[in-house]
């Protein structure tokens, strides 16, 4: 830490005197012309009180001081906590095949950021690949951004897990004790991993956050950012391109950086060398633009005595759910998915996240409400409901358009309906996800849920079907017989090749044998062979009946399966 100390006027191992502030430590002389009166002593000005406070003389502005509040591994943290996985836990976030980020587990393991998923798993055996959802990283977040506004506004968010603040430092009676006081709010909030930096500009805040140990601070003192970059690696820039190219021409430190003037660094390297170079030399200039506080969307009510029904419960809560959706309207808001928390007489809690399919209205909240309660019965009497706005969007995003582009309402509320008789789960909606097998690319989530852990369709999925994909798969594989031109059944060797030309084939156990007009395969299936080193070898085939029906059937040794048919 580089420390400076300021004794009114005095900087200590200078020896200088700022201008237009006096010593304390002897009285001020008064030169008068002879011959006149006795010299008068001037009174001594009293010392400022507080810490490292400085009269400034005409002219001069007080720095303003930047606080960068670091939490590492946030998409980690934050996919935990939607998975509920224990906090010793490998878990790996993954984004493009590559890992985006990873938790201290892991990385003890080998795990590091930019390595590729099949990579990271041979390292890690144990690993839990979760993929990358940007979203969730900034709900998680957002707790964390209201419990530092309550400690001091303007925060501004530089992504999910860092953030920056004014120094509140004549507030709470010095920087260290300011940065001392916001840790132990955000340890009572429950953020435990958390580092924060104090400097002249944002950059210098955030790498001095990232050398301070757990739940403490460091502080670089005004006017000595420049000296503390210039001994940082130039890896910190975060630019890959530009710092692979640094680091070939032999600049290894943000010091070196900086020495190239600045001139030359335009030239050779555009605006964004520029930009870094002046990063690196302390001379952004800045200011931080902070978010204004969100109104507070929340609403709750509570019974007392308790209830213990689930009518009841629901008639009671129309009017908090009527203000819920009002209030967002006043902001110009709708409500997409909605944290719904229940408490009990005995401390019993639970809570769920329900998503719509377009937004929440109060006949949609409490819908959902009594849903939770006949998945979940209360074993004693409920006291509280909470209603709490987990991710709103503007009305605007979410209206009709000119052409009646929207979701009929009508057909939601029909089907809300339905599901409302039948029970939660009872209404499903059918998408396409990435997998190798038919049943693997099936979605089925229930209707107005927003779908969660979601395979890419978009990635490379060695051994999957070409397209067009069949139309039908069944639930589980049909028992089938395929005979070569000569009535034998076909076998798949080990090598996966089969015995003989296909001829005549059976889809369906009760179905009749018929020829076969074409065929293409045979693709042989080998997965999880480090899982289950003895599994047999499969292979699948598509085979062409003469009434124009095509089948996917997969053949395991001598046993043949219908997987899917083509209409």
């Amino acid at each position: 830490m580089f420390e400076q100390k300021f004794e009114y006027g005095e900087v200590k191992g200078h020896q200088q005197t700022l201008p237009g502030i006096r010593r304390h430590n002897a009285p001020e002389q008064v030169r008068t012309p002879r011959p006149k009166l006795p010299e008068q002593p001037t009174k001594v000005p009293e010392p400022v009180e507080g810490p490292r406070s400085l009269s400034l003389s005409k002219g001069q502005e007080r720095t303003t001081r930047v606080m960068a509040v670091w939490c590492p591994d946030w998409p980690v943290i934050a996919a935990m906590e939607a998975e509920n996985l224990p906090p010793h836990a490998a878990v790996a976030v993954v984004a493009k095949g590559e890992v985006f980020a990873c938790s201290s587990t892991a990385r003890t393991e080998g795990v590091r950021r930019g390595m590729r998923k099949r990579d990271a798993a041979a390292r890690c055996p144990e690993l839990i690949i979760i993929d990358h959802n940007p979203d969730l990283d900034s709900r998680a977040f957002e707790p964390v951004l209201s419990a530092i506004e309550e400690f001091s506004p303007g925060v501004e968010v530089i992504r999910p897990g860092l953030c920056a603040l004014t120094v509140p430092s004549r507030y709470y009676g010095g920087e260290a004790e300011a940065a001392a006081l916001l840790a132990e709010k955000l340890v009572s909030a429950g953020i435990w991993d958390l580092r924060i930096g104090i400097a002249d500009e944002l950059f210098t805040a955030e790498q001095a956050a990232r050398l301070a140990v757990v739940q403490d601070h460091q502080i670089i003192e005004t006017g000595r950012s420049a000296a503390f970059l210039a001994g940082l690696p130039i890896g910190v820039l975060a630019e890959d391109n530009l710092v692979g190219l640094l680091l070939r021409m032999g600049i290894n430190t943000l010091g070196d950086f900086v020495r190239l003037p600045a001139k030359d660094v335009l030239t050779r390297f555009g605006h964004a060398g520029a930009r870094a170079h002046r990063l690196a030399g302390a001379r952004t200039g800045r200011k931080l633009s902070g978010r204004s506080v969100p109104p507070e969307h929340q609403q709750q009510v509570s019974f007392a005595p308790g209830l213990e029904t689930i009518e009841p419960i629901a008639f009671s809560s129309r009017q908090t759910a009527d203000r819920f959706v009002a209030g967002l309207a006043r902001n110009g808001l709708v409500c997409t998915a909605i944290r719904i928390e229940v408490d009990t007489e005995n401390g019993w809690h639970h809570e769920r996240r329900w998503a719509h399919p377009r937004w929440f209205d109060s006949s949609d909240i409490i819908d959902r409400l009594r849903w939770q309660l006949q998945a979940d019965p209360a074993p004693d009497p409920v006291v509280q409901i909470r209603l709490l706005p987990d991710q709103c969007e503007s009305v605007g995003t979410q209206s009709e358009g000119l052409w009646g582009s929207a979701p009929d309402e009508k057909i939601q509320r029909g089907i809300a309906r339905v599901q409302g008789m039948i029970g939660f789960d009872g209404v499903l909606a059918a998408g396409i996800q990435g997998g190798r097998e038919p049943a693997d690319r099936e979605l089925l989530t229930p209707w107005g849920e927003q779908p969660t852990s979601v395979r890419p369709t978009g990635l490379p999925w060695p051994g999957s079907l070409p397209p067009p994909a069949p139309t039908r798969v069944f639930e589980q594989p049909l028992p089938a017989v395929v005979l070569d031109l000569e009535g034998q059944p076909i076998k798949l060797t080990d090598r996966g090749g089969i015995s003989g030309e296909p001829g005549r084939f059976r889809p369906t156990k009760d179905g009749d044998f018929v020829p076969v007009e074409a065929w293409v395969g045979p693709w042989p299936i080998d997965e999880r062979w480090w899982e289950e080193p003895d599994s047999p070898l499969r292979a699948r085939f598509q085979i062409v009946a003469p009434d124009g029906s095509a089948w996917l059937l997969v053949a395991t040794g001598s046993s043949w399966f219908t997987e899917a048919r083509y209409d």
